[in-house]
């Protein structure tokens, strides 16, 4: 199976945030999204497509811890890595972006075809197509 079989199931939308936004945007975005990772944007390098880094429920967490209730302020620049953004193709299996997952200990891969963010997968994404192609019928979003 690929990455591209199950992004045609889902829905193409990519909630994203820029480099300059505070935690409290990021955190706002994710909530209204009902979603626990944003792909992060680099505002100075690119207006494009272009994913540079992911800001999950871990990056709200640790900042925090660090900065206390004042974390709401601080931009998201200061908690991502850009150093080497970890993603996948439509075209990758599944066992290659779990292989990718888990070495990174990640649980959300931006999507990027010919150096376009196209999606994001999950891993619960995964474990639903897989769970689907066991028992040949879709399982209910938790």
């Amino acid at each position: 199976m690929l990455v591209g079989d199950i992004l045609r199931k889902k829905t193409p939308r990519v909630v994203t945030v820029r480099m300059n936004e505070t935690v409290g945007i990021a955190a706002k975005l994710m909530r209204a999204n009902n979603i626990s990772a944003l792909v992060v944007k680099d505002v100075v390098r690119s207006e494009g497509n272009t994913a540079v880094g992911m800001f999950t429920e871990r990056d709200v967490v640790r900042a925090v811890a660090e900065h206390g209730a004042n974390a709401v302020n601080v931009k998201v620049s200061q908690l991502v890595s850009v150093q080497q953004l970890v993603s996948c193709s439509s075209s990758d299996t599944i066992e290659q972006v779990r292989h990718l997952m888990n070495r990174h200990h990640i649980r959300h891969l931006p999507v990027i075809d010919d150096y376009s963010l196209v999606s994001v997968i999950s891993m619960r994404d995964i474990a639903a197509a897989m769970d689907e192609a066991i028992n040949g019928t879709p399982q209910a979003a938790a």
